[in-house]
């Protein structure tokens, strides 16, 4: 029986990172996947593949919608959707293969089947093809097997015109009407995708505004600019139910006057969230206790209530975002090692990667007035950036919360061109600790949609924008 000193379950990048900085620590490490490729749901059919095809269709959109302006004239302009579907198969590829190399290079042993317990020191790997299961001894074991979507038990979801974001990703059409249950992350980069490409595209969210975790500001600025692009939302409807006939789909909802909704499509997105994944690891053998929602319960340093059995990302508590998992995946192979990691949850941004794109890190406004907290406001728009003027993305804004009295900076919200990137400097700033001034007092490059992060923070500081 091979033996080992960790063994990841789940290759998803909280498990693969977990397993790298094990090996890089010196400990012999396994890594158990039960599909094909590794890199989970997020390199094979969310993060990764969601991104390219959000960045084909902007360019198409783009070459329809400014190109002409720019002086760029184009005839007989098409999409072709085989052709982006396989350039996003390529992307992937590279991806999932890049993370095998790491493990070769790194020495994990990569082993493939479902993994459970048999105890607490003891995994059976069963193949998924069916054959002999293997069993090996291991002395730390950390979970990782990630988040399956949400299904709201009222829809039958054919995934073929009832669907997740799985097969959102593979649709080798323009639809007719793209209809998306949910106005969250993932509805909307699925919505921006067909809605850019020429489909017709509603959205239906039970709540009164988009990406209601986030700060509400950033939600009605989305809304306001989607809408431009022929979005059509429907906000505080609840869903009823989806049905199919044939190529149709037809979704009921109520909306805020008790009325009845009735939308027709030929695809229909339910994305509503995703749900802890934890089936088959047989976790009673283990002893291994849960909490609400189907999530592993863990301590403070990520271990469950078995000695030697840690759990990270989406099956553990906080936000289910995989730059979140790989910083558990540190946390816990370092804790192992005898280290003191630390991680700050408040300060692990959220991104949206529409266009333009929406993040956020730190408290929202929303939050600090529930707090009372007392706190000032330094916002800017991008109509007032020279570089975003210069490439036509002039929508949106930064939006920065400082302590009233200490100057800190509390929050960072931003909506606009390379948001995704530019929050990392409102993360930096934060994680030091920075008051708004001295980010205002930091040498940005001109012309650069970062400067929207320093005259933000000017405005702050006894509004001392310079250029609004």
């Amino acid at each position: 029986m091979n033996q080992y000193d960790v063994t990841v379950i789940g290759s998803g990048p909280g498990g693969y990172v977990a397993a790298i900085r094990c090996a890089q620590l010196g400990f012999k490490t396994a890594l158990i996947e039960k599909y094909p490729t590794l890199g989970g749901t997020c390199l094979n059919v969310g993060c990764i593949p969601s991104k390219a095809l959000l960045d084909s269709t902007e360019h198409y959109h783009n070459a329809h919608t400014t190109f002409k302006e720019h002086g760029i004239e184009l005839k007989d302009l098409a999409v072709n959707m085989n052709q982006m579907m396989d350039r996003k198969g390529g992307v992937v590829k590279a991806n999932v293969d890049g993370i095998a190399y790491l493990m070769k290079k790194n020495k994990i042993d990569v082993l493939a089947g479902v993994g459970s317990f048999v105890d607490k020191n003891h995994i059976s790997i069963a193949p998924t093809g069916g054959g002999a299961a293997q069993q090996i001894e291991t002395k730390n074991v950390i979970i990782a097997t990630g988040s399956k979507p949400t299904v709201l038990p009222f829809i039958q979801q054919d995934k073929q015109r009832i669907i997740t974001s799985t097969e959102a990703l593979t649709i080798r059409e323009v639809p007719k009407h793209f209809i998306v249950i949910g106005g969250g992350v993932i509805g909307l980069e699925m919505a921006s995708i067909y809605a850019r490409i020429g489909a017709k595209v509603s959205v239906v969210e039970y709540t009164d505004s988009l990406i209601p975790t986030m700060d509400l500001a950033l939600g009605k600025e989305l809304k306001r600019i989607l809408g431009k692009i022929g979005i059509q939302f429907y906000l505080g409807h609840k869903v009823t139910g989806a049905t199919r006939a044939g190529d149709v789909v037809t979704v009921t909802a109520t909306t805020p006057k008790g009325e009845e909704l009735k939308l027709e499509g030929d695809y229909c997105l339910v994305a509503v969230g995703r749900s802890p994944y934890t089936a088959g690891l047989n976790l009673e053998a283990a002893g291994v206790q849960m909490e609400e929602r189907g999530r592993i319960k863990v301590d403070a340093h990520l271990q469950t209530n078995v000695p030697g059995i840690y759990a990270i990302g989406d099956v553990v508590r906080g936000a289910m975002l995989a730059h979140k998992a790989e910083e558990e995946g540190t946390f816990v192979a370092e804790t192992i090692a005898g280290q003191k990691p630390h991680i700050n949850y408040l300060l692990i941004p959220g991104v949206v990667y529409t266009w333009p794109e929406v993040a956020g890190v730190g408290y929202t406004e929303e939050q600090l007035k529930q707090e009372g907290k007392a706190y000032k406001v330094g916002s800017f728009p991008f109509k007032a950036s020279g570089r975003a003027r210069a490439s036509m993305d002039t929508d949106g804004f930064v939006k920065v919360l400082a302590d009233k009295t200490t100057d800190e900076i509390l929050g960072v919200h931003m909506i606009g061109p390379r948001i995704a990137d530019l929050i990392a400097e409102a993360v930096t700033a934060m994680e030091f600790r920075a008051s708004a001034e001295d980010v205002a007092r930091m040498s940005h490059a001109h012309p650069t949609y970062a400067e929207a992060m320093k005259e933000a923070c000017l405005a702050a500081t006894d509004n001392r924008a310079i250029h609004m």
